[in-house]
């Protein structure tokens, strides 16, 4: 997409996003990493990319603007947007504001869609390879099924527990995990969950479902029966999947497993 751009020479910085009818998808995203070509051009097309510049390191005359503040960046890199990219609609500038009370807003209205918000100086300079911001999310929490749990590497304790939500036809599925365990409380947990393995644990989609993505370590989980349910906490949802690990709040004997749905994630 920038090649059609009429400014050759320039450095931005940016984020591909694949947007979905449930937000933006990490793994459609991946999905392009695809070796074959033909592949790659057939999801460009049925699902196109959006590219998001948020920075910019070298202006189309060969400038580099690394060491002038952000403050300054920034009115550059909408200068550049305006003039080469506003007409493409697959390249998008990402909003700013100085404005706290706006970016609070922008935090707690966009549900899932996006993962968080990024803070930064606008003082600061373009620091390659560093992580010079602020990162804050929404963490919210879910009551989830205990599926199924991993064993941790070369362990006999667990190491992880496989989450799941029931769907609307009474499936049980995976949508994440949780390896926030406390060490102490791991020998016992343990035998309460082997004297629960039996298939098949997940009864709608499971851990470990082959995809070019999945290694030898994916297959390995002991199903459970649906006895035991916790609360986590998570930031971000996508696919129906968290994102990132959960962490492990508490157990909840108080609630059935039936009462722990997929619409805790909508």
């Amino acid at each position: 997409m920038l090649e059609k751009l009429s400014a050759r020479n320039f450095v931005i910085d940016g984020e591909l996003l694949v947007e979905t009818e449930n937000g933006y998808s990490f793994s459609e995203l991946q999905m392009r990493l695809h070796p074959a070509s033909s592949r790659v051009q057939m999801l460009a097309q049925k699902q196109p990319a959006t590219f998001v510049i948020f920075d910019i390191l070298e202006t189309e005359k060969r400038i580099d603007t690394m060491c002038a503040p952000l403050s300054e960046r920034r009115l550059i890199l909408e200068q550049f947007w305006k003039k080469y990219c506003s007409k493409e609609k697959a390249i998008k500038l990402s909003p700013q504001t100085p404005s706290v009370t706006t970016a609070k807003k922008w935090l707690h209205s966009t549900g899932w869609y996006i993962d968080g918000i990024v803070a930064k100086r606008s003082t600061d300079v373009y620091v390659p390879g560093e992580r010079v911001m602020q990162k804050y999310k929404l963490i919210r929490t879910a009551d989830c099924v205990v599926g199924g749990f991993r064993y941790g590497r070369d362990s006999k304790e667990v190491g992880s527990l496989l989450l799941g939500l029931y769907d609307e036809h009474g499936h049980l599925n995976h949508v994440g995990f949780t390896s926030s365990i406390a060490k102490a409380d791991k020998p016992s947990l343990t035998r309460k969950l082997e004297k629960l393995i039996h298939e098949p644990g997940f009864t709608g989609n499971a851990p470990g479902a082959p995809s070019r993505w999945s290694t030898e370590r994916s297959a390995q989980w002991k199903p459970l029966l649906p006895k035991i349910v916790v609360e986590v906490g998570f930031d971000h949802v996508t696919d129906n999947h968290f994102r990132h690990g959960t962490k492990l709040i508490r157990f909840r004997p108080d609630k059935s497993a039936r009462q722990c749905t997929m619409e805790q994630l909508r």
